[in-house]
């Protein structure tokens, strides 16, 4: 046997060493565990007509019927058709009748946010806005406007994204100051081990915006700050320090998509009420999300027509 056999019969022994300490690896490695399944619900837009009612017991029925059913329901902000300048007997029955169908047709527990349209605002001042605000936490049953809870080895943040614009007029979508310090002291206290999901009305970062209505003019794109968080920037440099923050799932735009930026997924998950109850709006027909998250920081979000 010459050197080079012996270097050859040398190289062979250590591959092989090697392909069967990864096999004896893969044998041993525990897959990943979901830990929690989410039914992300957003813009139901409850209204007394076009059969807004029916929709939304069929909507809860098929996602509480799934043989593998949700942990819970996360409502994405925009419960009922329009409180903005309507009469309070009018956004009354609107609340009613969101509220009767979750008494009798709903058994999951609830999260939720508050949506631009849950808003009663009759003057375009802040005290009304705040008011109005304050009306839509009740029928939520939210004792902060943004809050963070942790649910099977997960950190849930739940933030504000509709604020009145400096006049106090009708809406812009960023996080206020006071809420963008409450956001960063949570995400410093969240033990980096523990996965983040950042829940929004308004989407923190879209893609879909590009494409509701003419947005491109004059060699321009534009995006309202109605339409997509004016503060993107600013939140997901945030997010960048903060490793464990995984996504971010919105509502508002009633379009599907999803953005992945700086190792952090967006989902835009269109809404139960499509077209505000009139059929598809653009290609996204009416549904909601199903969202699995597993121990490993992963997560599977899936649009599902009901």
């Amino acid at each position: 046997m010459n050197r080079r056999d012996v270097v050859r019969r040398m190289g062979a022994g250590f591959a092989a060493l090697s392909v069967n300490n990864l096999a004896s690896a893969h044998t041993v490695a525990t897959p990943k565990q979901r830990v929690l399944r989410i039914a992300h619900l957003t813009d139901i837009h409850m209204q007394p007509l076009v059969g807004a009612a029916k929709g939304f017991e069929r909507c809860l029925h098929h996602a509480q019927n799934l043989p593998d059913k949700p942990d819970l329901i996360i409502n994405g902000g925009d419960a009922i058709m329009e409180a903005h300048g309507r009469g309070k007997d009018s956004v009354s029955r609107q609340w009613r009748l969101y509220q009767d169908v979750l008494r009798s047709e709903n058994t999951l527990p609830i999260l939720s946010c508050v949506g631009n349209h849950d808003i009663w605002c009759r003057q375009e001042t802040k005290v009304c806005f705040d008011a109005g605000r304050q009306w839509a936490m009740d029928e939520f049953q939210m004792a902060k406007r943004y809050y963070s809870i942790d649910r099977n080895g997960w950190h849930i943040i739940v933030l504000d994204s509709v604020q009145p614009k400096p006049d106090g007029s009708w809406y812009t979508a960023h996080i206020d100051e006071e809420q963008y310090d409450w956001l960063e002291a949570d995400l410093k206290n969240t033990p980096i081990e523990r996965p983040v999901l950042v829940v929004s009305h308004v989407p923190i970062l879209a893609a879909c915006v590009f494409f509701d209505g003419q947005r491109f003019e004059n060699e321009n794109w534009t995006v309202p700050a109605r339409w997509m968080h004016s503060d993107t920037v600013r939140l997901t440099s945030l997010f960048h320090h903060h490793t464990n923050v995984k996504a971010a799932l919105s509502g508002h735009i009633h379009l599907v998509d999803r953005v992945d930026y700086n190792n952090v997924s967006y989902f835009c998950n269109g809404a139960v009420s499509g077209a505000w109850w009139f059929g598809k709006y653009q290609h996204t027909a009416a549904g909601y999300a199903l969202v699995d998250l597993f121990d490993d920081g992963s997560v599977l979000n899936t649009y599902v027509n009901y």
